[in-house]
């Protein structure tokens, strides 16, 4: 008998029909013999409602009220499936965040999971009942709910085959699988059966919405197959994975383009120590992400630095990097939202040659300027003009041969 962990993101979960369809594949696990842990995300579009009426509330709208409104989507949909499968003759039990009980740290919005109590859960499989809980939900340790961020069914599924030491965990969306890229801008994009933990991080980290990247990050520590499969269809599939001598022989593996990025510029920067820190802690004291981040030559004394954050954090990140950079004598801040980051990225890189060269060319050719750039062992990443996102996924697609296999 298998432990399974089945996530359902909100296209899955849309309406009655496909919640029906999701009690199905929980039911054909159970009758395989198997002991069958359901996630769930909330409709699809519910989050966004919530955040609106939020925003229409006040327009900063207080953290921990903000997490407890917007959790409530998650709360419907678990216990819909969980009425659904009882009238179907397999109980089932439904959990919130703060029943399991799923720990996390005080960070709302983006809270980070400390520990789950597994025991309620146990209980209730080996009652025989199919357990279904609410993903992208938590309780820190004042009892206040907390949510994960955009992407949090994911990692909450993760977590809790890890903590459960399930066997395997299958990730349900609209989609069949991982693609080397974005079918919807590639039509030669072609699905991976497989791809390693490493790959799969980079991808999510670079604009794939496949996995949120926290997900695929406690899937590598803690060892959990992780299957990503179509709601929809009984075809393909992709396994996330430890690395194999197979993924190797692969150059590049896959190209992802991110257009929620916004590039600023802190310009004329005394070049001493502690200006870093002076821009940055302020940031990551709000819990704003950094991404790429360059600094040109000292000239004078003086420098420019030139950083990228998610579109949606620009708002705050402005605010803060603007009242920095009045502290430490900065000339002026220049923001740029209308770019975009484009990533090639492959576990083959590493031991492979020319790579950079062949994507600086391809983008050339094409006459698509590059204003940053980042590295690492199996990824590469330019900052560029957002109109010419399609164009260089395209003719990044086609120069590293990644088109389907005939």
């Amino acid at each position: 008998m298998a432990l399974i962990v089945q996530k359902f993101g909100g296209t899955s979960v849309a309406d009655i029909d496909k919640i029906k369809n999701v009690a199905q594949k929980a039911i054909r696990e159970k009758k395989a013999g198997n002991k069958v842990v359901v996630v769930l995300s909330a409709m699809a579009g519910e989050t966004d409602r919530l955040i609106a009426l939020a925003h229409k509330a006040a327009d900063s709208p207080d953290p921990r009220e903000y997490d407890s409104l917007i959790s409530t989507g998650e709360q419907v949909t678990v216990t819909l499936l969980s009425i659904v499968l009882n009238s179907m003759g397999h109980p089932a039990r439904s959990f919130l965040g703060f029943q399991v009980k799923i720990l996390t740290d005080k960070a709302y919005k983006k809270a980070r999971i400390v520990s789950i109590d597994t025991e309620e859960i146990k209980k209730e499989l080996k009652k025989g009942r199919i357990v279904v809980v609410a993903g992208f939900q938590g309780v820190d340790d004042d009892n206040n709910i907390t949510t994960l961020g955009r992407g949090g069914s994911d990692t909450s599924a993760v977590a809790l085959a890890a903590a459960l030491k399930a066997d395997q965990c299958d990730i349900y969306t609209d989609v069949d699988g991982v693609y080397t890229t974005d079918p919807n801008v590639c039509d030669k994009a072609r699905r991976l059966d497989k791809i390693s933990y490493d790959e799969m991080l980079e991808m999510a980290m670079t604009g794939a919405k496949v996995l949120q990247p926290r997900s695929v990050e406690m899937a590598k520590k803690y060892n959990v197959p992780v299957y990503v499969k179509s709601t929809f269809s009984e075809e393909g599939g992709t396994l996330v994975t430890k690395e194999d001598k197979d993924m190797e022989k692969e150059v590049v593996s896959g190209i992802t383009y991110d257009r929620d990025q916004a590039k600023i510029t802190v310009v004329h920067v005394p070049d001493k120590p502690g200006i870093a820190a002076a821009l940055f802690t302020p940031l990551s004291e709000q819990n704003i992400s950094v991404d790429m981040i360059i600094q040109n030559a000292s000239l004078e004394g003086h420098t420019d630095l030139t950083f990228t954050v998610s579109k949606k954090d620009l708002k705050d990140a402005q605010k803060i990097v603007n009242s920095a950079a009045k502290k430490i004598g900065a000339k002026k801040v220049e923001v740029d939202d209308d770019v975009a980051k484009i990533s090639i990225i492959g576990v083959g890189m590493a031991s492979h040659s020319g790579v950079a060269a062949t994507m600086f060319k391809t983008l050339a050719d094409e006459g698509i300027n590059i204003m940053m750039i980042s590295t690492s062992e199996i990824k590469i990443s330019c900052v560029i003009q957002r109109k010419y996102t399609e164009l260089a996924v395209t003719v990044l697609h086609n120069a590293f041969g990644l088109e389907k296999k005939k």
